[in-house]
């Protein structure tokens, strides 16, 4: 069957693997769509250090199931559209003795530390099978990275009393902003970008800062009476959204952490102590997270024809990454469809 590998920065090929064979537990997606995403753009940059090379890309994932194991529960039917939990959890360690596995020490996401979905079929454990009829494969392919802005989100605590600050608004920044509306609070979107400002604003954003154009303390000011916004959503992975965050955040207030920064950052740590703050991290997302998602995508709300900015087969995957390279900052998702 054809699979999709990068074998070094830079670099992709289209080659054949053999198809899995189901085992009784197992579950046989039919792969209809999978999206790069910003982990797979810096796997093919170099600049991915979690990334085994060669490797397999793909984790956001939509499908079909293809068939299913003798052991599998009898509600995976064959031809239900579905996606796949991309994570793997130890069940020892310590997040996943607290109940969050997916925080796993010894986590390997698909596409990552193992090979991904972007191949025509992939047989997984039952339990990793995300399943709705009433979902499209792909609007399937677009719940995985949702989820994870959901998932901040709830890390944040965020309520219909909050104000929140979302900073970046590419795929996971735009999760963060539809729940945090979805909740009631009320959400400022930043980032430098007009034309996704104005799709975060679509999608429930009170209020848009253009940072590169724009004094975004004194919006902020103006926006919350003086107060600052009582959560900071960290979206980009730069050292200067980073201390960002930290420096306009209210007292009391909490700064929750998605993205990576690739270089060190220095905070003024008076500011840890004097705001009394929560600063927590937030990584990948749960099945409730998931739900969330397909919940809201069932409302056919979500303007996917404007995140998805090209759709290619397996052949032209090395032209997708490498316009996506070209233009890092236009891009939300690009899609391979097998």
């Amino acid at each position: 069957m054809k699979a999709i590998q990068i074998m070094e920065p830079g670099k992709i090929i289209l080659t054949d693997i053999p198809r899995p064979v189901v085992q009784p537990d197992e579950v046989l997606v039919k792969i209809c769509y999978v999206a790069f995403c910003g982990s797979d753009l810096n796997t093919f940059s170099g600049k991915n250090a979690l990334a085994k090379i060669p490797v397999i890309p793909g984790h956001e994932i939509g499908g079909v199931i293809e068939a299913v194991g003798e052991k599998v529960p009898a509600d995976l039917l064959p031809g239900t559209p579905c996606t796949i939990n991309p994570y793997t959890a130890c069940g020892a360690c310590p997040s996943c003795r607290n109940g969050r596995p997916n925080a796993c020490q010894f986590n390997q996401t698909l596409g990552v530390q193992r090979d991904g979905a972007m191949c025509e079929y992939l047989a997984v454990p039952w339990h990793k099978v995300i399943a709705d009829a009433g979902i499209s494969p792909l609007d399937f392919c677009l719940v995985e990275p949702m989820s994870v802005g959901f998932h901040a989100v709830e890390r944040g605590k965020v309520t219909d009393s909050d104000t929140v600050m979302v900073l970046g608004c590419g795929m996971i920044g735009l999760g963060a902003i539809v729940r945090s509306a979805l909740r009631g609070a009320r959400v400022i979107a930043v980032d430098v970008d007009d034309d996704k400002l104005n799709l975060a604003k679509r999608l429930g954003a009170s209020f848009t800062v253009n940072s590169q154009t724009e004094n975004v303390h004194d919006r902020l000011q103006a926006i919350t009476n003086g107060f600052g916004p009582d959560v900071v959503v960290e979206a980009v992975g730069a050292p200067v959204t980073y201390q960002l965050a930290v420096n306009e955040v209210s007292f009391t207030g909490r700064v929750v952490c998605i993205g990576y920064s690739k270089s060190d950052i220095a905070f003024e740590t008076r500011l840890f102590v004097q705001k009394e703050l929560d600063i927590r991290g937030s990584r990948n997302a749960l099945p409730e997270d998931f739900r969330a998602v397909m919940n809201y995508m069932k409302k056919s709300v979500f303007p996917k024809d404007e995140i998805i900015s090209g759709i290619y087969p397996p052949e032209k995957a090395q032209e997708a990454m490498e316009k996506w390279q070209a233009n890092p900052g236009r891009v939300f998702r690009m899609l391979v469809e097998f």
